[in-house]
């Protein structure tokens, strides 16, 4: 069976030449990967061309409800997808699912696989276990877990009885299992004081993971969780290093995964994701985070979707959008920021790596209205495609843009077909 670290190698769950205008999609396309994403229910598949660093969207599929996070099974026969008629800025919906598809071998082309379970609220996040044989799904509002059982099949089965409450902590945002698949990590990444209300903090939930069971192990908080939020992370592939993208603060912190499958409560090294950390704007916030298959490099994301007002109208307020790149000492695992590549969209949520390091696609949220002049555009939603090159950094090679509508471009990734 395939493991946790082989797994990440075929998904990244998922940007030389100036900024270009929007480009048709590629004609000649190889598909040994493909790339998937997500606008509203829409779940549409991209095949890749690396050497081209060109996509080609090919067909899509709609799921019940507004798509939240996709995560495949390791044997790259099945997709698993967590909707919801919730999510940001809008009621807490009443429909909450997850649904398995099917992915042709060949093509990638989906198709639905069994029968949705229901989910008891927005879900935001969800990973399949290193065994393929449990879905864990993360929640934020309230913030939770649950684990269904995945049939030999592949189609979703019942959700697993916990012995106890898992303690999920503030907004959780994401869960993974751990490369040895016996521990299982829950990221919640509390909340800023706003409105009065004071800080929320953050915290690592580390849980004991056996045939579906979470039991509670630890919690890691540096700071007692105050000044910490966090929102995602990523192993390395070799070496027991984690790598965490910390939201609230826009840093990058390195833990230590212990011989007991648990977590070092302190972080080996602490940075800013940031090119200019002295200059921080308002919203500015930290994103996804993916290391690179040959461990060398890591990359996260930096998102600012704030705004202010200007002539009767809201516009971006400014700050960093940008794939932070670092180089990672292969001794150590300290992480050292070599490049900031600018998103050429606003606000990147998600992003893939292709699984032979070469391309990173990564997708934005919205369209959004920025000033030019005295006046104002709309600079569209968007995937932007950049090549990798040997030393880890990017260079831009096109984007795609994206018309979101009335609804969101959620989520992005690549799968490598079986």
């Amino acid at each position: 069976m395939i493991n946790r670290r082989a797994f990440s190698a075929l998904l990244a769950g998922a940007a030389g030449a100036a900024a270009a205008p929007k480009t048709a999609w590629s004609q000649s396309v190889s598909k040994k990967t493909v790339f998937y994403a997500s606008v509203g229910p829409e779940l549409a598949l991209h095949d890749v061309d690396v050497a081209d660093a060109a996509l080609q969207k090919r067909s899509a599929v709609t799921l019940p409800a507004n798509i939240q996070y996709v995560w495949p099974h390791p044997s790259r026969q099945y997709l698993y997808v967590v909707s919801s008629n919730g999510g940001p800025g809008l009621i807490p919906g009443d429909k909450h699912l997850a649904s398995a598809l099917r992915i042709d071998p060949a093509s990638g082309a989906l198709t639905p696989h069994g029968e949705p379970q229901a989910l008891p609220s927005r879900p935001i996040h969800c990973c399949v276990d290193g065994a393929g044989e449990y879905l864990l799904t993360a929640f934020n509002h309230p913030s939770n877990i649950t684990v269904h059982r995945i049939s030999r099949d592949g189609t979703l089965g019942s959700p697993v009885e916990q012995t106890g409450k898992p303690d999920a902590g503030i907004f959780g945002h994401q869960v993974l299992t751990t490369p040895a698949n016996q521990s299982a990590i829950f990221v919640a990444r509390g909340n800023n004081a706003a409105d009065g209300k004071p800080e929320d903090p953050g915290a690592l939930k580390v849980f004991g993971f056996k045939d579906g069971v979470l039991s509670n192990r630890a919690s890691v908080a540096p700071g007692n969780g105050y000044g910490f939020g966090p929102r995602h992370l990523d192993f390395h592939p070799r070496q027991p290093w984690v790598f965490v993208s910390v939201e609230r603060q826009s840093q990058l912190h390195v833990y230590r995964l212990t011989p007991d499958h648990g977590l070092a409560p302190e972080p080996l090294f602490v940075t800013t994701s940031l090119a200019e950390p002295g200059n921080v704007r308002r919203a500015q916030a930290a994103g996804a985070i993916h290391v690179h298959p040959n461990g060398r490099f890591v990359y996260l994301t930096n998102r600012n979707s704030g705004t202010v007002d200007f002539e009767g109208q809201k516009v971006s307020g400014g700050g960093e959008n940008s794939v932070a790149v670092f180089a990672i000492d292969q001794a150590s695992g300290e992480p050292k920021l070599i490049q900031n590549a600018d998103a050429h969209t606003v606000h990147l949520r998600t992003f893939g790596i292709d699984p032979s390091g070469r391309l990173l696609v990564a997708a934005s949220i919205l369209p959004m209205a920025v000033r030019e002049g005295g006046g104002v555009k709309t600079v569209p939603a968007a995937l932007s495609v950049y090549r990798i090159g040997d030393d880890g950094k990017l260079t831009f090679a096109r984007k795609y843009d994206v018309d979101t509508g009335k609804v969101m471009q959620f989520w992005s990734g690549m799968v490598g077909l079986g």
